[in-house]
């Protein structure tokens, strides 16, 4: 009896602790939790005069945090700017220029007409008459002359000026990227400058997440390529160090189109499998993941 007994109680502990088990981490795949990460560079040479964000800061897409110093650069555009000014004052207003000449064309105009009138009545000679016409032939050539003179002076200066916009244009872009701005909505993860360094275009500032596109980087054997599909639901479950960690609903955004070597740090459900398909899985971020969590995928 006795012994009947002992071996009741040892069956039931041994279903409770069964049904007890934790299966959260149980998995079709495994990886970590990554960003979306952008560095964020100096556009231009020069010292930085200002750079206010420290490691953590939450920036919005668009937002100044910083600037290199400019003064050489807004000296050459104010330079740019009155040799522009200077060159539109040479610029000839045509018509009035030939004021004087439409004046005495004009005039003669009006002698041909009358001289016209005084020849119907014999008031005058043939000659005057064709004396008027070839008078205003040449005033109109010589107006001709000088307007195509004065246009063509014109046109070389409107390019004189346009070349100078563009120098202008040039100066007003280098001014922008002297201005230090944040390219994205993220959290500050690394500062690699401060104020008052000297930076070459090119030299890394700072390095922003966009924490609110988390996505866990998890790696398929080749057999499992065949159980899913991009746009599935997947179980996320995040290793967070606790009895119950937190599980998410993610979806299979993207798959690599090679395989590669599996990660040293990584586990795949078939352990024999060399190589490996890297996958994205897309997850909400509710405040709780971080970078560089280890999480299990389910597929159903």
């Amino acid at each position: 009896m006795k012994h009947t007994i002992l071996y009741v109680a040892t069956v039931t502990a041994a279903m409770t602790l069964g049904s007890c088990t934790d299966h959260s981490r149980d998995f079709d795949a495994c990886g970590q939790v990554e960003a979306t990460e952008v560095l964020v560079s100096a556009e231009v040479n020069g010292r930085i005069v200002a750079l206010q964000l420290a490691e953590g800061d939450q920036l919005k897409a668009g937002q100044e945090v910083g600037v290199i110093d400019s003064v050489q650069t807004y000296l050459q555009k104010k330079e740019l700017v009155r040799k522009r000014a200077n060159a539109q004052t040479k610029l000839v207003d045509i018509d009035r220029q030939l004021a004087s000449q439409y004046a005495q064309l004009e005039k003669l105009q009006e002698d041909h007409e009358r001289y016209q009138a005084l020849e119907a009545k014999d008031a005058t000679t043939r000659k005057q008459v064709d004396d008027l016409v070839s008078q205003i032939a040449v005033a109109r050539r010589e107006i001709a002359a000088k307007k195509q003179t004065y246009e063509r002076n014109n046109a070389g200066i409107r390019e004189e000026v346009a070349l100078y916009d563009v120098q202008i244009a040039e100066k007003d872009d280098q001014l922008g990227k002297c201005r230090i701005v944040a390219p994205i909505d993220g959290t500050v993860l690394t500062k690699f400058a401060e104020a008052g360094e000297l930076v070459t275009s090119g030299k890394s500032l700072f390095k922003l997440a966009d924490m609110n596109q988390i996505y866990v980087r998890a790696y398929l054997t080749t057999a499992q390529l065949a159980e899913v599909k991009l746009g599935d639901t997947l179980r996320v479950t995040i290793e967070d160090g606790t009895d119950k960690p937190r599980q998410y609903n993610g979806h299979l955004v993207w798959i690599a189109d090679e395989a590669e070597f599996t990660p040293k740090n990584i586990q795949t459900k078939d352990e024999r499998a060399d190589l490996v398909y890297a996958a994205k899985i897309a997850i909400e971020n509710d405040g709780y993941l971080k970078l560089g969590m280890y999480a299990y995928v389910r597929f159903h």
